[in-house]
């Protein structure tokens, strides 16, 4: 088979994936990208907690993760060990509850402690298959969490899913943190992707001895950064010490501490964004 062949052959084979994702797509309402600036904002922490707290609402949700190079997703919801499988209608994602489904290259054979050497092409089409060739079903929700910043994650799924509903940047408040969260937001409008908002993470301290507020990391800045830009804040998440640890044991933060100021917070953070998205669950 000569060069032209096998190229019109891969052109014709994208073409039918990219089919396969538009027909996939109309079954979800909302598809929500959650990406960030820079990393180590609480990125893929807020996106578990975001999905799993509409989980909790009784909708049904997917959460498909597309940070190819740090796929954490499994581990924050304690399914690491699990697997993918496949059936006659595709790649049947992990279900973690009877409404929340799971994909993510961590749960397909990789060796996590090895890194994932690829370029661009390489993770687009990964994306594109995860896209088009997983049964996901009629969903309300799939909550996407991307790798930080405007690369070729962010952007094949940007590309990819035509209807997109919007995205949201999380960031933290310092100014660095800020500068590329604003990128991201600039990222959004480039593409024409309907913005949500931002969430800004880390915000404050309360100490547990006075329950003073202590600002680590400075406060107010994702909401500084969103007046500027004219796009919606959706609020400020605390730094929890309780998030890391039930993160590390795979916990979801929003369902095992339900019931304290954080969990809340995150909850208000969630009707917010529902409430943007329009009528399209209800």
């Amino acid at each position: 088979m000569n060069e032209n062949v096998q190229q019109q052959n891969r052109r014709t084979e994208i073409q039918e994936q990219e089919k396969k994702v538009k027909a996939n797509m109309s079954r979800i309402k909302n598809k929500v990208l959650v990406f960030s600036g820079k990393g180590g904002v609480g990125k893929t922490t807020t996106s578990v907690n975001l999905a799993f707290g509409l989980a909790k609402k009784g909708y049904q949700v997917g959460i498909l993760d597309v940070d190819i190079h740090g796929p954490n997703v499994p581990k924050m919801l304690g399914i690491e060990k699990q697997s993918l499988t496949g059936s006659e209608a595709g790649m049947e994602p992990v279900s973690l509850l009877p409404n929340l489904k799971v994909v993510s290259l961590a749960l397909i054979g990789f060796n996590n402690d090895e890194p994932v050497v690829w370029r661009g092409p390489l993770k687009g089409g990964v994306i594109r298959q995860f896209l088009a060739d997983v049964n996901w079903g009629e969903l309300d929700y799939l909550i996407v969490d991307s790798p930080p910043g405007t690369g070729d994650e962010p952007l094949s799924v940007c590309q990819l899913i035509e209807d997109i509903s919007g995205a949201i940047v999380v960031t933290t408040p310092q100014d660095v943190a800020i500068l590329d969260s604003k990128k991201g937001i600039l990222f959004a409008k480039m593409l024409d992707v309907p913005f949500i908002g931002v969430i800004e993470n880390m915000s404050g301290l309360i100490c547990p001895h006075c329950q003073e507020k202590i600002d680590l990391f400075k406060s107010g800045g994702g909401k500084k950064i969103a007046a500027e830009l004219d796009v919606t804040f959706l609020g400020k998440i605390p730094i929890e010490p309780e998030i890391v640890q039930l993160s590390d044991e795979g916990k979801p933060f929003v369902y095992y501490r339900k019931d304290t100021e954080t969990a809340k917070i995150i909850e208000e953070i969630i009707n917010k964004m529902d409430k943007a998205l329009g009528k399209k669950v209800h």
